[in-house]
């Protein structure tokens, strides 16, 4: 089931875009008066696509899409204004948004960019999904065996490992072979991947 939530003080509008997109199949389409409202409930929501609307009584669109950054990649926004500018957009993008449609705007560009935001939820759930996982076997490392891992990700061979955690070439040989028993892996590139995963490794 995908879940869409329209954010969006104006009674019609939110009646004309539940009706729109609940054409779609395996969709359910719930309706906010305001920002204030849909954050009330925002914990208890399933993860889905949120149609913003920008001037709203109460907490704005873009404070919105502010708060909504604490939710991580729960859901996908999609900022939809009859007041747009460039500067707006730029700020909404910078916050999460991932476009930012102006009124009126065609019923199938609108269907497309909501396609492509579960494209984005799905592919962000999946990444999440990873991560969790790979932080779940990196959590099984003991102290020493992670100050090995962080050796090996360093490029340290297991000499120079030894000698900066004062221990023997062969005991650094024994934690290196039971963290990659207990990371499930047969080699050190498939080790590093789940360093990655989890956060060990920067990708800068």
């Amino acid at each position: 089931m995908r879940y869409i939530y329209v954010v969006d003080d104006d009674g019609p509008m939110r009646a004309s875009l539940r009706s729109l997109l609940s054409t779609r199949k395996n969709t359910l389409v719930r309706g906010f008066e305001s920002g204030d409202a849909f954050l009330a409930d925002v914990a208890e929501l399933e993860p889905g696509v949120v149609l913003l609307d920008v001037n709203m009584p109460g907490r704005s669109g873009l404070e919105v899409l502010r708060e909504l950054k604490s939710e991580g990649s729960r859901f996908v926004p999609i900022v939809i204004t009859g007041q747009g500018n460039v500067a707006m957009a730029v700020h909404a993008m910078k916050h999460g948004a991932l476009d930012f449609v102006e009124k009126p705007y065609g019923h199938r560009d609108l269907l497309e960019i909501v396609d492509t935001a579960f494209i984005h939820l799905e592919q962000s759930a999946e990444i999440a999904e990873r991560e969790k996982g790979a932080k779940d076997k990196i959590g099984k490392l003991s102290a020493r065996e992670l100050d090995v891992l962080m050796g090996l990700i360093a490029g340290r061979p297991n000499k120079v490992i030894a000698y900066e955690l004062e221990i023997s070439p062969r005991t650094v040989e024994i934690y290196r072979a039971n963290l990659m028993t207990k990371l499930k892996v047969r080699s050190l590139s498939e080790a590093l991947r789940i360093a990655f995963a989890a956060g060990l490794i920067s990708d800068e």
